[in-house]
Order: structure tokens, then C-alpha cells, then sequence
């Protein structure tokens, strides 16, 4: 079960040290990084018309787009396991608020989380391809959630100049200190109110095909 793992002390203890590691480590590599933006007026724009950013990128990218947008009061969801529990607490140190679920356990409860927090004026973050992939196929939750709470889709992807790429479905890239990352933000994406299933999942093929435009753009900005 999700939960388990709380029963037990040693594993809080852990959660509670890898977090504080985590924090310090991510903080210190992203205090040498050099960054490059495009298009980041979008999201100034989408805020200051009293609407909250659905904001979608891959998942291979969470750790500079983690650092980017921090203490901006982002919900974004986190699975109810021990790894959900410590990336949490990495995540909320950064200004992050965590809905918790998953697409496997719990999707439900934390979709409506945000659609709540949205509707008290909070911007979504979304990982499209996570938590398992497969990588760089959109999962439709992002779509879902702009289109009932009338927020728009707001696309964005990130190139490091410099990295390392883990060995995970999704090759995390985890840039090498002092390297230059490229954010490149999108067009802003309105989905319909209460579309028909045939028409989010047109929304989401335009998402994935957005997606790879801006990830196109962010190479040509460090020079690949």
C-alpha cells in the first residue's frame, strides 16, 4: 500500500534526510547555471488576466524546470509513496505545493486537488509523460484539467549545453555546473469548455507537436 511506509520511523527519517540532501544539492547546482529564456512574457500575461497557467513540459526535464520556476506557488502532483514523499519535500522547499496522486493510485483525488487549487488561484504544473511514460507521449490530464477550469495549456521545454543524461525511461538531464540551459516558452493553448473526448485528444497530439517545436528552438539557442 501507498501509505506503508509512514508506519515506520527509520523510512520517515529517511524521507526527511534525502529531502534536505536533495534541496541542498539541487540548490547548489542551479545557483551556476547561465539561462537563456524565450517566451516566458506568456506566463506574466496568462497571470496578470486573472488566469492561472496549465503549465506542460516532459519529464526528462523536472530538474531545471524545477529550479527555473521556483517560489512562484506551483501545484504540481507527486505520487503517495516514499519517492513521492521525498521529492515532495524537496519540491515544497523550493515553493512548489504538492497535490498527491498519481495516474496508478489516486489520480482522482489529486486531479480535483487541482482543479481547487486553480480555482483559488494557483498556476498547475504538469509533467505530460509521467510518471512512467512511456517518454514524450502527452498523458491527457493537462488537457482535461484547462479545459474545466477554462485555464489555458501554456507549453514550455529546457536544453542544457552541458549534461548528463540518466539512464531512466525518461533520460533525465541533469546539467553540469556552471553549463547554460535554454527555456523556451509557448503560445499559450485555449481548450474548449467540456470538450468532447474526440477533441482533447486532438488538443493532445497538438500539445506533443508544440512540444517538439519549442524543444527544436531550445537546441538552436545553446548552438546545436
Amino acid at each position: 500500500m501507498a501509505d506503508d511506509w509512514r508506519s515506520s520511523r527509520v523510512r520517515r527519517l529517511q524521507a526527511a534526510a534525502i529531502a534536505a540532501l536533495g534541496y541542498r544539492l539541487i540548490d547548489a547546482l542551479g545557483r551556476t547555471l547561465r539561462w537563456r529564456v524565450e517566451g516566458l512574457h506568456h506566463f506574466d500575461a496568462i497571470r496578470a488576466s486573472g488566469r492561472q497557467p496549465v503549465m506542460a513540459f516532459w519529464h526528462g526535464r523536472i530538474l531545471t524546470a524545477s529550479y527555473f520556476f521556483r517560489l512562484r506557488g506551483i501545484v504540481v502532483i507527486t505520487s503517495e509513496n516514499f519517492d513521492g514523499e521525498w521529492i515532495a519535500r524537496i519540491i515544497e522547499r523550493f515553493g512548489y505545493r504538492t497535490a498527491r496522486g498519481s495516474t496508478s493510485r489516486g489520480a482522482r483525488k489529486a486531479m480535483l486537488q487541482l482543479v481547487r487549487d486553480m480555482r483559488e488561484g494557483r498556476p498547475a504544473g504538469f509533467t505530460l509523460d509521467g510518471p512512467r511514460g512511456p517518454s514524450r507521449v502527452a498523458q491527457p490530464g493537462a488537457i482535461w484539467l484547462a479545459s474545466v477550469t477554462g485555464n489555458p495549456v501554456l507549453p514550455f521545454h529546457l536544453e542544457a549545453s552541458r549534461h548528463w543524461s540518466l539512464g531512466s525511461w525518461d533520460r533525465t538531464q541533469i546539467p553540469r555546473p556552471f553549463s547554460t540551459v535554454a527555456l523556451v516558452v509557448g503560445e499559450p493553448m485555449a481548450v474548449p469548455d467540456g470538450a468532447a473526448d474526440e477533441d482533447l485528444e486532438r488538443w493532445r497530439i497538438e500539445l506533443e507537436t508544440r512540444l517538439r517545436a519549442l524543444e527544436q528552438r531550445a537546441l538552436e539557442m545553446i548552438g546545436r
